[in-house]
């Protein structure tokens, strides 16, 4: 159902009546991109172009472009607008220039890490070495949380998980912790 008829159905429902107190409707507009200083590498950029983009939106070209240079960036746009590239892009950018980079991701939920791992995994599918990754959670099982330990190169968890299940073992974690990028 498109947005228009779910907005009919709706103020059409004597469950709304009243409910609804405006309207208004942004029109579309062109795409904005953007240039990065320097081309990502050749596995990144066949990926993205495999995935159907064929460029980077300013936002994002400027996001990874602060990044290389060691700043620190916060990025807020509105939702579906490609903000997991402005990390995901710098991280795996890293990754496949020194294999020992590390990174670690902190979401909110267990299922938006899911969500966030499958993202990567489709990113670095067909890669000749892809970095190892995961989710490190209470769900992990033992034997998985040991080898995202000690081979993970993205680690994806909560901030429970992580003051829990990682911090508290900081000392089995120092390898990773010294190779830490993101």
């Amino acid at each position: 159902m498109d947005v228009k008829a779910f907005l009919k159905e709706i103020t059409a429902s004597p469950d709304y009546r009243g409910q609804i107190c405006g309207e208004h409707i942004i029109p579309a507009r062109p795409p904005c991109y953007g240039e990065l200083a320097a081309p990502l590498p050749e596995e990144l950029a066949a990926s993205l172009k495999a995935a159907g983009i064929e460029g980077l939106y300013s936002h994002q070209a400027a996001a990874v472009g602060l990044v290389r240079q060691g700043k620190n960036i916060v990025v807020v746009t509105g939702t579906a607008s490609g903000k997991t590239l402005c990390y995901n892009l710098p991280v795996l950018e890293a990754w496949l220039r020194d294999h020992d980079s590390r990174a670690l991701y902190l979401f909110p939920t267990k299922a938006l890490a899911q969500d966030q791992l499958k993202g990567l995994k489709r990113l670095t599918a067909g890669w000749p070495q892809a970095p190892v990754m995961g989710t490190y959670d209470g769900d992990t099982p033992p034997t998985s949380r040991k080898k995202l330990r000690d081979e993970g190169r993205i680690i994806l968890t909560n901030p429970d998980m992580l003051h829990q299940g990682i911090l508290p073992k900081h000392t089995a974690w120092g390898d990773f912790f010294a190779r830490l990028r993101f």
